[in-house]
């Protein structure tokens, strides 16, 4: 076991060493209307059987994806892994130095990242892509104060659905920040950064990039495209004509893991490198000529910027961007658009069934995997009724909407559980 409890003389012989009475001498400087009395209000101790026991209880109360039918996105999708994933990530050629300082002993890691940063730009048609950020939340985030710094200005819009967990972190992060629709933004909007567009955004809706492009332009601020979904970009187009990308990519090769951790990512236009937040890893050649990579830009805080540091991210998600990387090169182009057109199958004939179940009205014209319901029942109610039953149903938005989505995991029979539970549920 790793925890030792100590013997009354093993406490005795510590606190002798260190020069006081008792335990609660260390405690002096607290005050003493700052501390309990008595013992806290808890269960008593365990044995460590019995905990694990007590444990293993508590998760066997969980509901896992592959338990049943599955139609819950939201941000986070349940795609299909490759147990080939697992496997290529724990050879010893890529678990090197965790963080790359030293090319000469950490050439698995940085050829991994450098891969990593490959498929990004080449998947958001930018230029350039950044050594992974933390999650998507946080690259939208980057993204924004990037946008400031290189205009000098200082509002943000919003100008779709954005994530809402997106929009918490957004609004901590950055001040000025504000929901606008296309319609609403005039051509006289003053000091305004950027404009910030989801596509799909929350709601599961594809966006048309040009109408964007051509505001920001007349107002003289960057455009942001913020991706949730990385399939969808196997089947709509690359966003570009867009400044700055970011976004999420845990759909390929990471599990859900009951919500991280994932995989931000963050790519944009070469002319704007030296506002890029975290590192780059770049290509070279050594001392033999050989290939070879290595850190090309470091503007985080930890290195010679410091207090001038883009961002104080200072780390990159490196064994999630490998997953990513090596599930990405196992598809290939071929296999990554198929991946896509079978999402947006799977999402067509969930769209389809749903239709035809009495109360149930298809919200979205358009979608990928993803798109709202109106149920004739509020959704929240629906959702509880239908997890009795072993059918995680989706996304509970407010009144009677229900946002559901489709991936490559989902099977007909699931579809046709779904629809007659839900078909019951709304009599």
């Amino acid at each position: 076991m790793r925890y030792l409890p100590q013997t009354q003389n093993a406490r005795k012989a510590i606190l002798d060493a260190i020069g006081v009475a008792s335990v609660d001498d260390l405690f002096v400087d607290v005050p003493a209307k700052a501390r309990m009395k008595g013992t806290i209000d808890l269960p008593p101790h365990m044995g460590e059987l019995a905990v694990e026991r007590a444990l293993s209880a508590y998760a066997n109360q969980n509901h896992a994806a592959g338990a049943g039918p599955f139609f819950l996105g939201a941000g986070c999708y349940y795609h299909h892994v490759p147990a080939s994933v697992d496997y290529i990530i724990q050879r010893s050629e890529f678990l090197t130095a965790y963080t790359p300082y030293q090319p000469e002993i950490a050439q698995g890691t940085l050829t991994a990242i450098f891969e990593f940063q490959t498929f990004i730009a080449q998947l958001t048609g930018q230029d350039i892509a950044n050594a992974s950020m933390y999650d998507g939340a946080t690259s939208c985030t980057e993204a924004a104060l990037m946008a400031m710094r290189l205009t000098g200005r200082g509002r943000v819009i919003v100008g779709n659905d954005l994530h809402p967990h997106y929009w918490d972190v957004l609004k901590s992060g950055v001040r000025g920040c504000e929901q606008k629709t296309f319609k609403t933004i005039k051509d006289d909007e003053a000091d305004v950064a950027c404009i910030i567009v989801q596509c799909p955004d929350f709601l599961g809706q594809p966006v048309q990039y040009a109408e964007w492009r051509a505001l920001c332009d007349a107002l003289g601020a960057k455009l942001v495209v913020v991706i949730n979904e990385i399939v969808s970009l196997g089947l709509l187009p690359a966003p570009s004509m867009a400044d700055i990308v970011c976004g999420e990519a845990q759909s390929i090769g990471l599990a859900m893991g009951f919500g991280g951790p994932h995989l931000g990512f963050f790519a944009c236009r070469t002319e704007y490198v030296r506002q890029m937040p975290g590192r780059l890893v770049g290509e070279t050649v050594d001392a033999d000529g050989k290939r070879a990579f290595v850190l090309t830009l470091n503007t985080r805080e930890q290195h010679i910027r410091r207090e001038k540091a883009t961002s104080n991210i200072c780390t990159n998600q490196g064994l999630c961007a490998l997953a990513f990387t090596v599930h990405m090169g196992l598809l290939g182009e071929g296999g990554f658009k198929q991946l896509a057109r079978i999402n947006h199958e799977r999402a067509g004939m969930l769209a389809d069934a749903l239709a035809k179940v009495p109360g149930v009205k298809v919200v979205n014209d358009t979608f990928f995997n993803e798109f709202v319901v109106e149920l004739s029942k509020p959704s929240a109610s629906v959702v509880d009724q239908l997890a009795a039953k072993g059918i995680i149903a989706g996304f509970a938005l407010d009144g009677n909407r229900l946002l559901v989505a489709a991936t490559e995991m989902t099977e007909a029979s699931d579809i046709d559980a779904f629809c007659n539970a839900l078909t019951e549920v709304l009599k």
